[in-house]
């Protein structure tokens, strides 16, 4: 009897001692960063990366799975190529899409100087010398495009250009696409150089012909941001949009080009869209955007050329946010989704139904060893009488009748 309950004691102790884990810098590294890589040929499967980061060897080590798009368990893959649909390939499957450094200026002291290689002097005469931690050393990001097929040489649409595509620090693929006919590539740049470029947010869309090899400005017209590029099922180039040059945090629109016409179809909303995904049939368009303190899901019809009206509606609401759109098919919305102790993981949300189904369950192991901190929303009355939103975090195994330190975090920018 003793050893039994001295077996008992000791159990519930390992219990209590496994429940009042907390999380630290140490355990949060150890969380794999789920990536989707888009949905399966077959349209059965979610195709994702997990990448854990190895603070020894100073990199991420990552591995790819699928799992049915309806739920059910993962299976690890090694090779994806054929998985999943290769945006970079043109439609009718003639070229490829990439992107490449390319040297264009003369910048390093070893390029100004031949005989002073192991100079490390950087020469500039305006600014435009560094974008966050990014400096400018002469190489600019230049799409290009080849034939598909093996040791196709690839063609720069932007030769001989100062400028960059995709956008630098931070652009992808996403800032190139091709048209629906395979005949031109639409491409995001900001084509200003120096100290002109340093103070614009004023990037354009430019089209670029295969068959005559001429470029045009398709968004001269505005100043701000454009980017994004998208065509709808129906063929309509779609994109993000921000009016006023040199404001990075202004509101973004989706505009849709429809029979010689730019349509804002977000332009009575009080919202900025993130990211966008056009419906199967070309009918309305879903995004991502801030809202109440969360990022959720919306969706908002195309009326075309009819008085038929815009409409606005909210998807989603909780404490938590949407990402990345991954797909949405019917009734079926598959999402990247996170709350304040949650990494990201992948989701299926039924519009119907407004029922969430959790498909990847990555880190769902440690978090059961966690014990977890609870939040709650307040509002504060602001000095010209708004309503503001704050979030109370309590520390986990929070105890009302103690004392704790606070962090009194306010949020910054983008724009001062």
């Amino acid at each position: 009897m003793r050893k039994k309950l001295f077996f008992i004691i000791v159990s519930t102790m390992s219990i209590a001692a496994s429940a009042q884990q907390v999380l630290s810098p140490e355990m949060l590294w150890k969380l794999g960063r789920v990536s989707v890589l888009g949905i399966s040929k077959d349209k059965k499967s979610i195709v994702y990366k997990v990448s854990t980061p190895n603070v020894e060897e100073n990199k991420s080590n990552s591995k790819f799975f699928t799992i049915p798009v309806g739920g059910g368990n993962a299976t690890e893959v090694n090779d994806t190529k054929d998985l999943v649909a290769d945006k970079n390939i043109s439609p009718d499957g003639t070229y490829i899409l990439s992107s490449q450094e390319v040297k264009t200026e003369n910048i390093l002291g070893k390029d100004l100087y031949p005989n002073l290689q192991k100079s490390d002097v950087h020469v500039y005469n305006a600014l435009d010398y560094r974008h966050w931690d990014t400096w400018n050393n002469g190489i600019h990001n230049h799409v290009f495009y080849a034939e598909n097929k093996e040791k196709a040489t690839p063609i720069d649409i932007m030769k001989g250009e100062n400028f960059d595509a995709p956008q630098k620090p931070f652009g992808g693929d996403e800032d190139y696409i091709w048209s629906p006919d395979s005949k031109s590539i639409i491409y995001v740049s900001k084509k200003k150089h120096g100290t002109e470029y340093a103070i614009s947010t004023n990037t354009d869309l430019y089209q670029y012909n295969l068959e005559t090899k001429t470029t045009k400005n398709l968004t001269e017209d505005n100043k701000g941001y454009d980017t994004n590029p998208q065509f709808s099922p129906t063929g309509n180039l779609t994109w993000l949009q921000m009016k006023r040059d040199g404001y990075e945090a202004d509101k973004n629109d989706i505009i849709v080009s429809f029979k010689g016409m730019k349509i804002n179809l977000t332009a009575n909303w009080d919202g900025s869209v993130n990211s966008f995904q056009w419906s199967k049939d070309g009918k309305k368009v879903y995004f991502v955007a801030a809202v109440d303190g969360t990022t959720q899901l919306f969706e908002v019809n195309f009326p075309g050329v009819t008085r038929i009206a815009v409409t606005v509606v909210q998807l989603t609401n909780g404490d938590f946010d949407v990402h990345d759109i991954v797909d949405i098919t019917g009734d079926v919305a598959l999402v990247n989704r996170t709350d304040m102790n949650h990494a990201s993981e992948v989701y299926s949300y039924n519009l119907k139904s407004k029922k969430w189904l959790q498909l990847t369950k990555v880190n769902n192991d440690a978090y059961a060893k966690l014990s977890l901190p609870k939040y709650e929303r307040r509002y504060v009355t602001t000095t010209d009488g708004k309503k503001m939103l704050v979030w109370v975090i309590l520390p986990p195994n929070f105890d009302k009748t103690k004392k704790y330190p606070t962090l009194l975090y306010c949020q910054g920018g983008p724009q001062s």
